[in-house]
């Protein structure tokens, strides 16, 4: 009886809690689609958002991208394999051409490295020297000014996540970079924050980062239907993903 009474004791602030999030949550989404709402982006981006397979720009990358058409820039795609695991490769590239299209992305703008030493591979780590030859070959052809991709968690922990962010880290520090091109990379969070969806907004917005981009509740749909162009790759733990991920609204970001 005693835990039963502290359970339902401990139950109401716990609602009330989740009550405020939701709405605060709702209220900020609101807000970020109205113009201006985002946080502004300098005029004149040219950015380049680096991935590792088919369907991450979709599934980690898409508050950025939409953000950033938002904010009046034209992302590029650059992804660093054919994500030819289960030999779907050239699935797989089809999938990522709708996809961008669906974000808003043309085909023009959508690049995909298909290098025999850059496997889709969770157990390959990839050569921070080639892969970063091949980056900063397209930053230089595309007068990119801001790179965007994955920080040292890879937010899934995947090797080949964590091999773009070394390489493009790699450039940067080494001052290989053209002058005046930042590096955004993507926060990974903890397992909670990753799996309560939108009500992970007020907490991005509280903690500190260099940039942020919320999606309204129509561009979170646009990005569910970007991910559902990447039928391959639909299984029952990606559809989970799709509808809990915090990273189908909000990307928060870091300055290397």
């Amino acid at each position: 009886m005693a835990a039963a009474a502290l359970l339902a004791l401990l139950a109401v602030p716990l609602l009330l809690l989740l009550l405020l999030l939701f709405g605060g949550a709702r209220r900020l989404r609101r807000a970020r689609s109205r113009p201006g709402g985002s946080r502004a982006l300098p005029r004149g981006v040219r950015a380049l958002v680096v991935t590792a397979h088919p369907d991450d720009e979709s599934l980690f990358f898409a508050p950025a991208l939409l953000g950033l058409r938002r904010a009046g820039a034209a992302p590029a795609v650059l992804c660093c394999s054919a994500g030819n695991y289960y030999n779907q490769g050239e699935i797989r590239k089809k999938e990522l051409e709708q996809s961008c299209c669906v974000l808003g992305i043309p085909a023009s703008d959508v690049t995909v490295i298909d290098h025999r030493d850059l496997p889709d591979n969770p157990a390959a780590e990839w050569d921070t020297h080639l892969l970063a030859t091949i980056v900063l070959e397209h930053i230089e052809a595309k007068n990119i000014n801001l790179v965007v991709t994955f920080d040292a968690g890879g937010v899934s922990g995947h090797t080949n996540h964590i091999s773009l962010y070394s390489a493009v880290r790699y450039l940067h520090s080494e001052r290989k970079l053209p002058e005046g091109c930042r590096v955004l990379v993507l926060e990974s969070v903890n397992l909670l924050r990753k799996y309560i969806s939108f009500l992970d907004v007020p907490i991005s917005c509280l903690l500190p980062g260099d940039a942020l981009f919320i999606l309204s509740e129509e561009e979170t749909e646009q990005a569910k239907r970007a991910m559902r162009c990447h039928r391959s790759q639909l299984l029952w733990f990606r559809r989970l993903y799709v509808l809990f991920s915090r990273y189908m609204v909000v990307n928060s970001l870091r300055l290397l």
